[in-house]
């Protein structure tokens, strides 16, 4: 059977480190509602930025198709082994959520679209958690 999409990835992930990932979210949405509306938005628009672990497999597997072409092509044949290898990697990746890089980019922080949303709605959260704050006095009083 397939892992569902959203399980994919942390399912093939050690449980340190899918903990550290999730342990550093938290930390990043405190530090974030330190620094009030500012710091929250600062960081909401970090996380517009901040690629997922699909996008990174994809790009650096493009990469290495590119490079296995073009070698294969102007330099050995051999290297035209390098697209099948790396086709065969990402299929791997899409049925399963594991290849060889995932474990290294895992540990890197890398992580997937589902966790980079859980800090974004966490920090939605806080945001309004805040704005409501700012509306209500500190006496309590709404002003």
């Amino acid at each position: 059977m397939l892992p569902s999409t959203q399980q994919r990835v942390p399912l093939h992930t050690a449980t340190h480190v899918n903990r550290h990932i999730r342990e550093q979210a938290r930390a990043s949405v405190q530090n974030a509602a330190l620094g009030g509306l500012p710091g929250i938005d600062r960081r909401l628009a970090e996380l517009d930025r901040e690629w997922d672990v699909e996008r990174v497999l994809e790009a650096n597997a493009a990469s290495l198709v590119v490079a296995g072409c073009a070698l294969g092509a102007f330099a050995d044949r051999r290297f035209f082994v390098v697209p099948a290898l790396v086709g065969g990697f990402l299929l791997q990746h899409a049925l399963q959520g594991w290849c060889p890089p995932l474990p290294l980019l895992r540990r890197l922080g890398i992580r997937t679209e589902a966790e980079i949303e859980d800090e974004r709605r966490a920090l939605l959260a806080s945001r309004a958690d805040v704005l409501a704050a700012s509306r209500v006095g500190p006496a309590g009083r709404a002003q």
